[in-house]
């Protein structure tokens, strides 16, 4: 199956990587590393090199906690490296890690090919906005809010309530005009979850294919993994490459990963055992 992203196919029958690209001061992995555009590029490219097939640009931070920022301060540091990436990545899709209507109107007139958006469209103005850009979007799950969502989340079924919270999600855009071929979803792991929460989802992450397009996996250096393994940020490349392979074991077909080159290794060798098309070479 293939996804339309702007005109870009992503094809769903094998594992792709999605790089991750923070252009924000504060984010908890790599904040303030590639808030300059040319520092931005490079690091995107590099990315691509080593075998990303979508670039995700995130402009504010989501990490627990986090403060929120302007519409004008997204848009400066979001839209200028999606036109420069546009330009420099031809293959590339570009995805942009966004909740705002406003900078889903201006990435789509930039280049972007996928909106990433952690509220899953909810906020007023973003699912017409989306729907009228054409792009493909990824739908997150999330309880409460990136400034609380950590703050003793409770589920009775987390599974269940988060299953029914991305299928109502996937209606709401079908009805505004999103096909679900153009529709990823991602249980959020993470956002407004426990550590047993976050192993639950993942053992279960077969349950959430029969919602939309494929299904979106971003678990690369977050707390769990550091809670699981007790490291800090820095150290957590081995527990990410776990996380990753089971989920696409899984069922996954989008792992959203900090370290590229490594992430399509363990992957492509998840992929072969599986018995499903791997992802390129770096």
């Amino acid at each position: 199956m293939w996804m339309d992203c702007a005109g870009k196919k992503l094809d769903l029958r094998q594992p792709a990587i999605m790089g991750v690209l923070n252009v924000t001061p504060d984010s908890f992995s790599d904040g303030g590393r590639y808030r300059q555009l040319d520092a931005a590029v490079r690091h995107a490219v590099a990315m691509a090199s080593e075998g990303a097939t979508l670039i995700d640009v995130g402009g504010e931070s989501t990490r627990p906690g986090a403060p929120a920022v302007s519409v004008q301060e997204e848009l400066d540091r979001v839209v200028p490296v999606v036109e420069r990436l546009a330009r420099e990545l031809p293959d590339a899709i570009i995805s942009v890690d966004t909740s705002k209507p406003e900078v889903i109107r201006e990435v789509a007139r930039a280049g972007a090919g996928l909106i990433n958006d952690i509220r899953a469209l909810t906020l007023p103005g973003a699912l017409e906005a989306a729907a009228a850009s054409g792009l493909a979007v990824c739908l997150m799950h999330m309880q409460g809010a990136p400034a609380t969502m950590q703050y003793q989340p409770r589920y009775d079924d987390v599974v269940g309530e988060v299953h029914a919270f991305l299928a109502e999600r996937v209606g709401v855009c079908e009805a505004a005009g999103i096909p679900r071929q153009r529709i990823l979803v991602d249980p959020g792991f993470g956002f407004g979850k426990t550590l047993e929460h976050n192993l639950t989802l993942l053992r279960h992450l077969n349950r959430f294919a029969d919602l939309a397009a494929g299904v979106l996996a971003g678990m690369s250096r977050k707390s769990m993994i550091g809670a699981l393994l007790d490291v800090p940020v820095g150290e957590r490349l081995s527990g990410s490459l776990a996380a990753a392979v089971i989920a696409v074991w899984q069922g996954a077909c989008v792992v959203r990963a900090h370290d590229v080159r490594e992430t399509v290794q363990a992957v492509r060798v998840c992929a072969a055992v599986r018995g499903v098309a791997t992802v390129r070479a770096a």
